[in-house]
């Protein structure tokens, strides 16, 4: 047994339980069979209801039938009875991590690791608690000393790897990528990580290798994929082209077969909104939300060059960049429990305030160095910019848009870690920008939003830099320039092209693909030819 499923056997869920009711139910539960393991333990909790082993026992069974709130209420319970129970903290932590509670899954790795320093499944606890909390220089060490103690775990080298390359260490975590391959060859993600880099070239030997692992019939559907995005990545530095794409394609459809997602939910977001957002809407709302103009929202489609522009603005003395934020749409979500659009006709002055005040109470946490603004680079609230307007009216909002078919080409030869469930499929890439693009062009005659070309950005930057800045009131600073000097954690996908100056070789590499951009082109319809203006009817 190895050290890891040591530490699991010990954290079992009624381990050393006493009376023969509850020994039961551990035993039923370890079967797989939560339901049948609820008779003994809700008798034994008839009599016992304080008993720590058995809440715990009650909690691991709401988290295996998908019970988080449940599960989260019965490990607190389990814990002040009895402070010391490993396996109920382990859970809650874990609990807290999924929650987006990190600060508290934090806290409850390091009592875990304060009674028991070695256990590796703590300390890989606390390495993704730290990952959280945005503390990934701690983050990156404490997953290479794991990696350094359990060599084997390609696991733990794969997330140092991408600790380090957060953190702009790039050869220690080409080193790491390249230590987890060689403890499991198959294993796709570091293989991706390594693609990931951007600026990383496969040898002839690497492209073999995964070519090989390709050709093993027992691979998971998931190191299958990640393999295919790195052969297309090797693939088109090489100039074979049709190969690249080929791999690409193979990717994304196999990943694709995992996700259910509707793109016509979207459309009818746009339609209705159109409706809802009129001038006459904000007219008969003025006054509402929270007095800050402290926010500035990046937002637009993925892989259109936000992170460029955060990089740009996170370079003003005035200006700090956070991360893409969730908080935005949690807000949203609480006018989500009828109709949304009912709920926000009828909200009133203080409500809306409220709404504001609660975004920017959410997101303190994130500004860490008091500057006047700060950025929310979720790329996705631009669906969210008519509640922006009318819970945070003096927040600035910046549009960056990229030529669709590079954009949208970009998008389908990137791996994302997670969500983004439109962007495996041409045609859907497509269509999502087709929308993007019609709802914006709604804003920007009702809202002020500035356009960010990232064409003309990438070729007279110190213009477009210049224009963004005056719109933002914000005075022009030459450090805005040399962005990519910046020592700051980038964490998105782009992290590694904003430490270079920039450059204009990208701007094209998408024609190389062309041949087989026909589904997206034909999905985005006027919006291709009117680029970058937007088609005549939407102005």
């Amino acid at each position: 047994m190895s050290d890891f499923d040591s530490a699991a056997e010990a954290l079992r869920p009624g381990r050393g339980a006493k009376h023969p009711r509850l020994r039961e139910a551990a035993r039923l539960f370890a079967d797989g069979k939560p339901g049948a393991a609820l008779k003994p333990l809700k008798e034994f909790l008839g009599k016992q209801p304080d008993d720590p082993v058995a809440l715990h026992l009650m909690g691991e069974i709401a988290l295996a039938q998908g019970r988080d709130d449940a599960a989260l209420g019965l490990m607190t319970r389990a814990l002040q009875a009895a402070p010391g129970l490993a396996g109920a903290r382990y859970s809650r932590a874990s609990i807290l991590l999924r929650r987006g509670e990190a600060e508290a899954a934090l806290a409850d790795a390091t009592l875990l690791l304060a009674d028991d320093a070695s256990n590796p499944r703590f300390r890989v606890l606390k390495a993704m608690a730290l990952e959280a909390v945005e503390d990934y220089a701690a983050s990156a060490e404490l997953w290479l000393a794991l990696a350094q103690d359990f060599p084997d775990a390609a696991n733990c080298w794969t997330r140092a790897g991408n600790a380090l390359r957060l953190l702009g260490r790039r050869e220690e975590a080409v080193a790491a990528y390249r230590r987890a391959i060689a403890a499991d060859p198959s294993s796709g993600d570091p293989w991706w990580g390594l693609a990931d880099l951007k600026t990383y070239r496969f040898d002839d030997a690497e492209v073999a290798a995964m070519e090989a692992q390709l050709q093993r019939p027992g691979l998971a559907p998931e190191d299958r994929v990640r393999l295919h995005f790195a052969l297309g990545k090797a693939c088109a530095d090489r100039g074979s082209y049709e190969t690249a794409f080929g791999h690409y394609a193979k990717g994304n459809a196999l990943h694709r077969l995992g996700i259910k997602h509707d793109p016509a939910v979207l459309s009818a977001y746009v339609a209705r909104a159109k409706q809802v957002f009129t001038p006459e809407f904000f007219a008969r709302r003025e006054g509402y939300g929270a007095e800050s103009d402290a926010p500035i929202f990046i937002v637009g489609m993925m892989r259109a060059g936000s992170t460029l522009v955060e990089q740009i603005l996170a370079s003003h003395s005035q200006v700090e960049a956070t991360r893409e934020l969730s908080d935005l749409a949690a807000v949203s979500l609480t006018l989500q429990t009828g109709s949304y659009w009912d709920a926000l006709q009828a909200l009133d002055r203080d409500t809306a305030t409220e709404l504001g005040k609660r975004y920017l109470a959410a997101t303190a946490s994130h500004r860490k160095l008091g500057r006047a603004h700060f950025l929310d680079k979720m790329g996705a609230n631009f669906a969210q910019a008519g509640l922006i307007r009318l819970i945070l009216p003096q927040a600035k909002i910046v549009d960056v848009r990229r030529h669709p078919l590079a954009c949208g080409f970009s998008i389908f030869s990137q791996l994302f870690p997670s969500g983004q469930n439109d962007s495996y499929r041409l045609a859907e890439i497509g269509r999502l920008y087709r929308d993007y693009v019609e709802l914006m062009a709604h804003f920007e005659t009702v809202l002020p939003v500035h356009r960010v070309i990232y064409e003309e950005l990438v070729t007279d930057p110190e213009r477009e830099i210049r224009r963004l800045l005056d719109h933002l009131g914000l005075p022009f600073e030459a450090a805005c320039l040399d962005f990519h000097k910046s020592g700051r954690v980038v964490t998105t996908v782009s992290s590694e092209q904003v430490r270079r100056p920039i450059y204009k070789s990208a701007l094209e590499q998408w024609r190389h693909f062309e041949p087989w951009l026909g589904p997206l082109a034909e999905s985005l319809g006027p919006v291709l030819a009117a680029y970058p203006s937007v088609p005549e009817e939407w102005r």
